[in-house]
């Protein structure tokens, strides 16, 4: 059973010991008041990766028995390079598998690092929760933007969030400035630069909500609730069309936003073909514990020790 180290990037720093794809523990959290969420955006690469890197060291507590590390953060990672990470843009271009190495040999810790996306971590720790690890698992995150994340990892560039799902004109709410994308109705980013008089939370329970005589109490949101499972479910259907069906999770703060039944239908509509309507839908909790497994089979995986 290999004894492993996940980590997540993202708001704060978490940390923890993966063995037998359980967490050990309690994670340690940086910064540890939850008030100072947000800090991590201060921090300068090297410093970033030092504190990264100090966090690693006391979970670990002098163990020899660590045989990999895992780091999922938000962003386009590929070869252990970060090219590109709007959530931490001090990140981008930085070779931060190979930084977070050298800090931690100078820590005294000769272990592997694999740097990775974090909704693949995401994807990786599901599978492993629902026994799914020889499965192909694919999971969207809803959240400040969109996450796409593939269990098993496939090279590629995988940022589903930015699949385009309608040719409007209009539609230029991503914050990397594309048009049409899915992010740019779904995230909460996007969807607070679309509705300025009003909060998602407001927008959905408006559009949930029906007069006495039966008519909706805010027709602009009941139409745009559509339009945001109709952009869920068109960017589904088509990873259904290119990698064929299966599970897709759907997780995050704004999978609580998620009207199954509504998406299942409008998928349903998309794909048509019978062998590739084996597909199934499910809304999870998104919790940190499933982050770091993911992380460390991640970096269990690419270290050769599966």
């Amino acid at each position: 059973m290999a004894k492993t180290i996940g980590v997540i990037l993202s708001e704060r720093i978490l940390c923890g010991i993966v063995l037998d794809h359980r967490l050990q523990g309690t994670p340690l959290a940086y910064p540890a008041d939850t008030d100072d969420e947000g800090a991590l955006v201060e921090l300068h690469t090297d410093l970033l990766v030092e504190t990264i890197c100090e966090q690693v060291c006391k979970v670990a507590d002098g163990s020899p028995d660590i045989s990999a590390i895992g780091v999922a953060l938000p962003g386009l990672i590929r070869n252990g390079v970060v090219e590109e990470s709007p959530n931490l843009p001090q990140l981008k271009g930085a070779r931060i598998a190979e930084l977070l190495q050298i800090q931690l040999r100078n820590h005294g810790m000769h272990v592997p690092v694999t740097v990775l996306n974090d909704a693949d971590g995401v994807a990786a720790g599901l599978a492993a929760a629902h026994g799914k690890l020889d499965s192909i698992i694919r999971v969207w995150t809803l959240g400040i933007g969109i996450g796409y994340g593939r269990y098993p990892f496939a090279p590629g560039v995988w940022e589903g969030g930015h699949s385009v799902v309608t040719l409007d004109d209009k539609e230029r709410f991503c914050g990397c400035g594309g048009r049409g994308h899915m992010e740019g109705i779904m995230g909460h980013r996007a969807m607070r630069l679309r509705f300025l008089d009003m909060e998602p939370e407001e927008v959905f329970e408006a559009a949930n909500t029906m007069l006495p005589n039966g008519q909706p109490s805010d027709l602009r949101c009941l139409e745009f609730k559509r339009l945001w499972h109709k952009a869920l479910a068109a960017a589904t259907a088509t990873c259904i069309h290119q990698e064929g069906a299966g599970k897709f999770f759907l997780t995050g703060f704004n999978a609580r936003f998620v009207d199954l039944a509504m998406l299942r239908d409008y998928v349903q509509q998309m794909v048509k073909m019978s062998p590739l309507q084996s597909y199934s839908l499910e809304i999870v909790k998104d919790e940190p514990p499933a982050r770091l497994v993911g992380a460390a089979i991640t970096a269990e995986r690419a270290a050769g020790l599966q």
